[in-house]
């Protein structure tokens, strides 16, 4: 019984012929004859996923992320600090989930965001959270567990009805993203930081929001302002970046040089070698990490901000500002310098604040086809804007609870006197538990006390419609009282 064996040929021709070469070709033939492809077609792969992808998510935001505005209301006298606005972001967070590998590459489900907003329409101003109408229920409990008087309401989109393409006859705007100044570990300006111990108990905390709600009540007929936080929650593996700037900071780990600075390096040896005077380098010697007791306070304060702020809940954050008006009544220096003044407010030079984005997406361009460029730029951005992008534009960055507490929340009333915010109309108070009820007193129906005054006042129907224009308009009249009326309580026979 005979076996039959398979016989294998390797061909090392090409292998050997290779070795003859010069080292210029070998390099050559390894990089971009034998091996060039590889990276082209590993290019290509990933490219076709991004694309299969980009498609299904966008087959899922149009049938479960659909979009609706809600108008928030605080009654009159609200002396509710920011924490209250710390904990509503806190539930808020409450929206995260992780995609398993079927919903993520096949359906493509993704993490919906919520847009905080706060605008101003002719002066006239409100707070307003853009939310997927799943989580309508998650917004609203949110809000009631810490304003319980609070009215919210659905209202249109106040974005519809203007420009969307520029240049336009009529209207001019001005936009940018604002970014932070360092990476996002360090932590901004708190609103703790506004407070002081001058004055009556009631002023003791200068609340940021006093100066933007002066700003937004001065605008005139034919002016906007709209503020926008598009926040989606984060996951809990961001404050690793944390780790790394307190290892920096302590010396703990090296800064990797430049390409250019290691070729400059390179470049000085081979002109040193050329000219008879090269030196080796020397091997500096590596310095110890920095002990706690031998920082400086700045660093300290740097480290103590970013420990304290990988400890909290985070989100992926973007921000815009849109200044929109006529023409004619546009008034750039002082609503745009006015809105980034109060932005300052927030920063500290030692551990982090805001600017706006210059070189991408500000609406402010020069030199090269500056007008082209800036109508580019103003197409982009309020477009960026009408659809709560939490996508498009710059890359966002990581704010947590207290942080976004201190850039977006309501007024205390102590402190800032605006009189144009919205507000309920009245503060809901429950009857005493012990109120005394007499037998005899007939029972009331809901007929019976709507039974004469069936047509709603001016605001509910405002309140119904749901139009943004009636919901800003003004407070009904109240009604007149007969004059010259005698006491009901005066003794007569």
């Amino acid at each position: 019984m005979g076996f039959a064996f398979m016989v294998i040929n390797i061909d090392l021709t090409q292998l050997a012929e290779l070795t003859t070469l010069p080292a210029g070709q070998i390099a050559w033939r390894i990089l971009f004859w034998y091996f060039g492809w590889l990276p082209i077609a590993v290019g290509f792969i990933w490219g076709v996923i991004q694309l299969w992808v980009y498609s299904r998510q966008l087959k899922w935001d149009a049938k479960n992320n659909q979009l609706i505005v809600l108008a928030i209301d605080i009654p009159q006298n609200n002396e509710q600090s920011p924490r209250a606005v710390e904990n509503l972001f806190s539930y808020l967070h409450g929206a995260h989930k992780t995609p398993n590998l079927i919903e993520k590459w096949w359906e493509g489900m993704f993490q919906v965001a919520f847009s905080m907003e706060i605008v101003s329409i002719e002066g006239y101003i409100q707070f307003l959270i853009t939310t997927p109408q799943q989580f309508r229920n998650l917004v609203e409990s949110a809000v009631y567990a810490q304003y319980p008087d609070a009215e919210i309401t659905q209202v249109e989109d106040y974005t519809q009805g203007l420009p969307t393409h520029f240049p336009d006859k009529e209207y001019d705007l001005y936009g940018a993203e604002l970014v932070m100044v360092k990476p996002d570990a360090y932590p901004i300006k708190l609103y703790p930081e506004f407070e002081h111990q001058f004055g009556p108990p009631e002023t003791h905390y200068r609340d940021p929001m006093a100066s933007l709600m002066d700003l937004l009540s001065s605008l005139k007929k034919g002016e906007q302002l709209w503020f926008q936080m598009v926040v989606k929650p984060a996951d809990f593996d961001w404050s690793a970046k944390s780790d790394k700037e307190v290892g920096k900071i302590l010396g703990e780990i090296k800064s990797i040089p430049s390409l250019a600075a290691v070729l400059v390096d390179h470049l000085k040896d081979i002109g040193g070698a050329i000219m008879g005077n090269y030196e080796p380098p020397v091997k500096k010697a590596e310095a110890e990490p920095l002990k706690m007791m031998q920082l400086k306070p700045t660093q300290k304060k740097q480290i103590e901000g970013i420990q304290a702020k990988a400890g909290k809940i985070g989100f992926e954050t973007k921000m815009r500002v849109i200044y929109i008006a006529k023409k004619e009544v546009m008034n750039k220096p002082k609503v745009v310098n006015g809105f980034f003044g109060w932005v300052k407010q927030f920063q500290d030079a030692n551990t982090n604040g805001f600017k706006p984005d210059i070189a991408k997406t500000s609406t402010s361009t020069a030199y090269f086809q500056a007008d082209k460029r800036s109508n580019i730029r103003k197409n982009k951005i309020i477009t960026n804007y009408r659809f709560r992008s939490a996508w498009r534009g710059r890359l966002p960055f990581i704010m947590v609870t207290d942080e976004l507490a201190t850039m977006w929340h309501f007024p205390i009333d102590e402190v800032v006197k605006a009189p144009l915010v919205q507000r309920s109309a009245a503060r809901r108070v429950e009857p005493p538990m012990r109120l005394p009820v007499g037998d005899s007193q007939p029972s009331l129906s809901y007929e019976s006390i709507f039974a004469e005054n069936a047509e709603p006042s001016a605001k509910a129907k405002a309140k119904t419609s749901g139009s943004f224009s009636e919901f800003l308009a003004e407070e009904e009249a109240p009604a007149a009282k007969p004059k010259d009326e005698p006491p009901s309580n005066l003794p007569f026979e």
